[in-house]
């Protein structure tokens, strides 16, 4: 049984259709990524998984069982976490602080109780900060624990949201182009990341990214998308070459040239 199963789902904004009979499974331990070009649906297909949007129609099961009836918010308690293409962040808080938020998942205190500071809010406050603390170890965050987001770059604001996201110690984590925005050095960072999420953590990823040297090095498979409509599956290899894939980027089919190479 695969982990995420999108079956037949076609989303429509009035008269435009967005997501048109799209139908995909991501395996557990796998990294899956969607390609295409702007306006191909790739983001509207997270926003569906992450229940922002219903579908008009189809099904998307997680871990076997439908998540059509969850709401957004129930998302993280599934085991499914995701990131954003604009950065969402606390800029006011600490870098430490936003990724404690990312625990809220695994809160078992009582309101009381987190008024009186009882043992058991403390000890679960020590494993919290320890959850955090390896994330930040993992993510080489350590120069900016106490930092304020508001004065952070660009791309360190990427790499604590990634945190945030796996301070929820997700099944599945969706990220939404996280190499958008940053060098050439940063993205290689990005890809070492993504290996050790599934590799160390044994996280499951399904990626949406424009940098096609980056999803060639670390994805399974991909799904190129244009229009809403699924054009070709399979490796990042077979995509790449694929005829439709090719057009679809330039224009024209040409099996000399190899757009993604």
């Amino acid at each position: 049984m695969s982990l995420l199963e999108i079956d037949n789902v076609t989303l429509r904004f009035g008269g435009v259709t967005a997501v048109s009979q799209v139908s995909f499974n991501v395996e557990e331990g796998e990294v899956f990524a969607l390609v295409g070009p702007n306006g191909a649906g790739k983001s509207t297909l997270f926003n569906l998984i992450s229940r922002i949007y219903d579908p008009a129609e189809g099904d998307i099961r997680f871990d076997g069982r439908t998540i059509l009836d969850r709401k957004p918010h129930e998302m993280a308690r599934l085991g499914i976490a995701r990131t954003f293409q604009n950065i969402e962040l606390f800029d006011h808080a600490t870098v430490a602080q936003n990724l404690l938020v990312g625990r809220h998942r695994h809160r078992k205190s009582r309101m009381w109780t987190e008024l009186l500071f009882t043992p058991f809010v403390r000890a679960q406050e020590r494993h919290h900060r320890e959850a955090i603390e390896k994330v930040i170890d993992f993510l080489d965050l350590q120069a900016y624990r106490d930092k304020y987001i508001a004065g952070l770059p660009y791309g360190v604001r990427k790499v604590v949201e990634m945190g945030r996201a796996l301070a929820i110690e997700p099944r599945l984590l969706l990220l939404d182009e996280p190499a958008s925005g940053l060098s050439v050095e940063e993205t290689q960072d990005v890809a070492f990341w993504v290996e050790d999420i599934k590799k160390q953590m044994g996280i499951t990823v399904l990626m949406v990214e424009h940098d096609m040297h980056l999803v060639a090095s670390v994805s399974d498979r991909v799904l190129a998308l244009a229009d809403g409509k699924m054009l070709a599956m399979g490796t990042p290899h077979e995509v790449q070459n694929h005829p439709k894939v090719i057009e679809a980027y330039i224009g024209v089919a040409d099996e000399h040239e190899k757009v993604l190479a």
